[in-house]
């Protein structure tokens, strides 16, 4: 059965109407259509904005408390509706159903997260010097943000994005991935049913000139928060400089994982699988190095094969499948082209490398999980972000050589360290160059509450999650008051 897909304009439910179709596929069969539609025109888009543009004066005017009341209400509905939620997220983005699961669940936290933080004390009371004065420093919305969202976690990153911005009073155009339109599209509707105001939020898709000329170019956005490749984020930045608009970037990674001769191999084996090949390694948090210490070298190799073998890939909703397939055909032949190019490098293919040979699998977008050995660290696939269900193996002598090893990345999103060795942890903590750093523990898996983000080319500034993740959506205005003359 094929779903409508129709877009969020000012509180309005329309149809796009450029002329060419998209189709959304799923990755386990690309026979089954779950969508097909019309993209907005450049007059659509305009409207939207211009809907936004109101509505962030009617939002901004909202207690915070109302505000915190809608984002509740559409957690519930996230909950209430969860099984179907979840069926559509694996179908349409290719993940397990148990990963799909998590997906919900964890949006639905998000904005339950931000709601409660429409009673916490904002600003307060700061000393004036001047007699019979009193000053205070208020927090504001920034007004109308621009948030741009990935297919890989296609509700999540949206939920983590609109629960700071809409509980600080702010305004949202929407645009999420083109393969995975269906998941945002639940979150707003829930959202809408929620109780939001017209204008508030507003879903757009678009052609790139289309969005970059009627959206990104519009003097009213004062904020543009973007989750997805290091390129596109970089080219952004370009594209903003030399205006008073603020950009928050979630770029890519190369997340190292470190595996000291003293570390449980057992746990550490299983613990990098399982951070490898989550999500078909489409996550930008995933392990895709590993750098392990000569005298365990082997061992943990193979510790890393055996768990490997028990990820049999298969269609997203079969029972006990536990690893699903890639997005897409596009993203399915960039990873097996990282593969080959690894390969031509010299590189080792200790298991997977290819599409799967199973007849039944062909109409999906299947890449099997995969184990490189002999790595060097000049080689493109320890250098570049493959984001597929890759592990990269490199022998190391020492700490100091694997430290320097992680480090010598233009990323710097996550990193971790196997080791017993308090010392080592210690270290390895202050001197790892990334933004979430973990020992025996996964790169992945940073919960709701606890600030996220990257350094160098795998991120801005600007923290997601948390309180931290407040900051991006508001400003502090200085009021003084003279009382007394």
């Amino acid at each position: 059965m094929t779903i409508e897909f129709n877009y969020l304009i000012g509180g309005n439910w329309v149809a796009g109407e450029a002329e060419h179709w998209v189709e959304d596929r799923c990755p386990s069969d690309q026979e089954q259509l779950l969508s097909r539609f019309r993209q907005l025109t450049a007059g659509q888009v305009r409207q939207a904005v211009d809907a936004a543009v109101e509505g962030a004066t009617l939002w901004r005017a909202t207690s915070p408390v109302a505000r915190g009341a809608v984002l509740l209400r559409a957690a519930g509905i996230l909950r209430r509706q969860a099984e179907e939620m979840t069926r559509t997220i694996a179908l349409e983005n290719g993940k397990t159903f148990a990963e799909a699961s998590v997906e919900v669940v964890k949006s639905a936290e998000f904005l339950e997260f931000y709601a409660a933080t429409a009673r916490l004390p904002q600003g307060g009371m700061i000393a004036d010097g001047r007699p019979g004065t009193r000053a205070m420093a208020l927090v504001e919305p920034v007004g109308l943000v621009v948030m741009i969202t990935p297919w890989n976690d296609p509700m999540l990153t949206p939920a983590r994005k609109l629960g700071p911005a809409l509980i600080s009073g702010n305004a949202v155009i929407l645009k999420p991935a083109r393969e995975t339109p269906l998941a945002a599209l639940l979150i707003v509707q829930a959202l809408v049913e929620a109780g939001l105001p017209d204008g508030v939020l507003n879903l757009v898709l678009s052609e790139h000139d289309v969005f970059d000329r009627e959206v990104l170019a519009r003097p009213e956005v004062a904020a543009v928060t973007f989750t997805g490749s290091t390129a596109v984020g970089l080219e952004l930045g370009r594209r903003l400089v030399g205006r008073n608009v603020r950009l928050q970037t979630e770029m890519g990674g190369k997340n190292a994982s470190v595996v000291l001769a003293d570390a449980d191999l057992d746990m550490a084996a299983n613990t990098i699988a399982a951070a490898a090949f989550g999500q078909a390694g489409q996550r930008c948090t995933a392990t895709s190095r590993v750098l392990v210490q000569s005298q365990v070298h082997d061992a943990l190799v193979d510790k890393l094969l055996a768990a490997v073998a028990q990820l049999t890939p298969g269609p997203s909703l079969t029972e006990g499948v536990r690893l699903g397939p890639l997005v897409s055909r596009r993203q399915q032949q960039e990873v097996l082209g990282h593969i080959a190019g690894a390969r031509e490098s010299g590189a080792t293919i200790l298991c997977g490398g290819e599409a799967p040979a199973d007849n039944a699998l062909e109409r999906g977008c299947f890449v099997l999980p995969t184990v490189i050995a002999g790595v060097t660290g000049q080689m493109p696939i320890w250098r570049e972000e493959v984001f597929g269900p890759v592990l990269a193996v490199m022998s190391i002598d020492s700490f100091d050589e694997a430290l320097q090893a992680v480090n010598d990345s233009p990323y710097g999103l996550s990193a971790a360290l196997f080791s017993n060795d308090l010392r080592y942890a210690q270290r390895f903590i202050d001197e790892v160059d990334t933004g979430q750093v973990s020992v025996n523990l996964p790169t992945s898996g940073w919960d709701v509450h606890q600030p996220f983000g990257g350094f160098k080319e795998s991120g801005s500034a600007f923290k997601e999650q948390g309180l931290e993740g407040l900051r991006f959506y508001t400003r502090n205005k200085m009021a003084a008051i003279r009382y007394d003359w």
